[in-house]
């Protein structure tokens, strides 16, 4: 696991150098809000969402540095949405990734435009993938659709949506499940499912990859109910506590704390059977186990 934590370092930051290229300069011209897209984008982070664009392009036979448009337009989706989440009629928190909220930095209302723009650029990257030589503009186009649907009103803002209306109600199991596979399994599971249908996988992959990324994106978003409750602020870089001061409902409280941690090791087996013919399937396997061993 330590080789695959070195991998994952040595990955973010090529992703950060090529975010540093796609993003505006913080001196063009509105300055301010291209200094708080920055701000927000760049102030560090796991960078899961792109490098695993990048290692399932790789995985499937293409150079992950041809899909990087694509897995910086991913990062700069999720990007937008932690500014949005953090803004006070959302969750209302001032720190993330370890750095006060770009709303804390800049105010409320240029960090509700920094994430709007965070969210067009985001396409305005992505399509630059349809430039690159050996990319075909089909997959591009297809990639374009299926992020668009991940992350709108289908996908991850569907699942922020009933997260908001249900706080401080109480859901069934079905209605919890619905929450997490949109509001975090969508991005998670596009990011996979766009790597290789850049790289040209066959549709039967794509399936699979696609399931693969459903259950390791409901694992993520299971330890992360679990962290809230358990996890180390200094690490995780954002307070603990969140999810009981907005009245959340999450799978600690609905499932339990005890039944959350067995049904995170049920869906790492899940995972990894889907995988398990794969040869090579080392990024896979290790990556299940990050997101299911995790502290922050």
């Amino acid at each position: 696991m330590s080789d695959f934590k070195q991998e994952m370092i040595s990955n973010a930051h090529t992703l950060e150098q090529a975010l540093e290229s796609y993003l505006p300069q913080k001196d063009e011209f509105p300055e301010k809000l291209h200094e708080a897209m920055r701000y927000s984008t760049l102030t560090g982070g796991k960078r899961l969402r792109p490098i695993m664009v990048m290692k399932t392009a790789e995985f499937f036979g293409m150079p992950f540095e041809k899909v990087l448009p694509t897995a910086c337009g991913i990062e700069m989706i999720h990007t937008y949405s932690l500014i949005h989440d953090d803004l006070p009629v959302m969750d209302n928190d001032d720190f993330r990734r370890g750095k006060p909220t770009c709303h804390r930095v800049y105010g409320d209302a240029l960090a509700l435009l920094a994430g709007d723009a965070l969210l067009t650029h985001a396409f305005t990257t992505i399509a630059k993938n349809s430039k690159i030589e050996g990319v075909a503009t089909d997959a591009v186009i297809d990639v374009i659709e299926k992020v668009s649907l991940a992350a709108g009103g289908y996908g991850m803002i569907g699942g922020q949506t009933i997260d908001i209306i249900s706080s401080g109600h109480e859901i069934d199991k079905n209605t919890l499940y619905y929450i997490s596979n949109h509001k975090t399994g969508c991005l998670i599971s596009i990011s996979l499912w766009s790597g290789a249908r850049l790289a040209g996988a066959p549709k039967e992959d794509l399936n699979k990859i696609k399931r693969f990324g459903e259950i390791i994106g409901l694992i993520f978003q299971i330890v992360d109910d679990i962290l809230d409750i358990k996890g180390n602020e200094k690490l995780m870089g954002k307070p603990t506590g969140s999810d009981i001061k907005n009245k959340k409902n999450t799978f600690t409280h609905i499932v339990g704390y005890g039944d959350s941690i067995k049904l995170v090791n049920e869906l790492s087996l899940q995972a990894k059977e889907i995988v398990r013919n794969y040869k090579h399937n080392n990024f896979f396997i290790n990556l299940t186990d990050f997101f299911t061993e995790r502290t922050y």
